[in-house]
C-alpha cells in the first residue's frame, strides 16, 4: 500500500491532481486544501490513502496526516463516501471541523457539497464522542469552549441539559448563544427551551 508520495505536481483536475514522482504520474483524488497546499515549482507531498476495491484502485492525498486521520474517521460514518468527506475537508481545515462539531455547528458542516441538513445532524451525534481525540494539523490550536458558567440560570440550563444526555462543552455553547441572543434577564425556562431549540435535528 501506497502511505506517502513526493513529487512534482504535474496538473489539477477537478476533484484532485497528478503528481509526478520521477517520472510516473500518480492520479490522486484529494482535498482542495491538499492540492492547494503543494508547490508550483518545486518538490511537494501527499498523504496517502489507497482504496482499493474489485474494481479499481484509488488513491486519496491530504495535505497531512491529521487531514488523512479525518477522512478514516468520516469515511465511517453511514452515508459518508470518500467524496462527501474530501467535500468536508475541502470546505474546512480538521481543526474547524473539530471546532464545528464541538460547537453543534450544522450550519458550517451544511456548506460543503453533499451534506444536508441530516447527515450534518448525523456527524455531530456521531463524532462528538470522538473529536476530542482527533489531529488538527495544528500544534497550536485549541478546541474552543465556552466557559462553563459557576451559578444562576445559566448554570442551571448546563446542568439540565447535562441530565438530558448532553456533553459538558456541547451544552456550555449552546447555552452561552443562548444567552447572548436573550440577555443576561432571561429565566431558566426560556434558557432550556431556546437551547433545546438550537440543538435539536432539523
Amino acid at each position: 500500500m501506497i502511505g506517502k508520495l513526493t513529487g512534482r505536481l504535474d496538473s489539477v483536475h477537478e476533484g484532485g491532481c497528478i503528481l509526478d514522482v520521477n517520472g510516473v504520474g500518480y492520479l490522486v483524488a484529494a482535498s482542495s486544501r491538499a492540492v492547494a497546499a503543494l508547490p508550483a515549482d518545486a518538490r511537494g507531498t501527499l498523504w496517502i490513502e489507497t482504496v482499493v476495491r474489485e474494481d479499481a484502485i484509488t488513491l486519496y492525498g491530504f495535505a497531512d496526516a491529521a487531514e488523512r486521520d479525518w477522512f478514516r474517521l468520516l469515511t465511517g460514518i453511514q452515508g459518508v463516501g470518500p467524496k462527501v468527506a474530501l467535500g468536508l475537508l475541502s470546505a474546512m481545515s480538521p481543526g474547524d471541523l473539530a471546532a464545528a462539531i464541538l460547537a453543534g455547528d450544522r450550519g458550517s458542516l451544511t456548506r460543503a457539497p453533499g451534506v444536508g441538513p441530516k447527515l450534518a445532524v448525523r456527524l455531530l451525534s456521531e463524532l462528538r464522542e470522538k473529536v476530542g481525540g482527533m489531529p488538527t494539523g495544528d500544534a497550536s490550536f485549541v478546541v474552543p469552549a465556552a466557559p462553563v458558567p459557576e451559578r444562576g440560570a445559566a448554570a442551571d440550563a448546563v446542568s439540565a441539559l447535562l441530565n438530558l444526555g448532553w456533553r459538558r462543552p456541547e451544552a456550555a455553547s449552546v447555552v452561552a448563544r443562548v444567552m447572548d441572543r436573550l440577555g443576561e434577564g432571561a429565566d431558566l425556562n426560556t434558557l432550556i427551551r431556546e437551547s433545546l431549540k438550537e440543538m435539536a435535528p432539523r
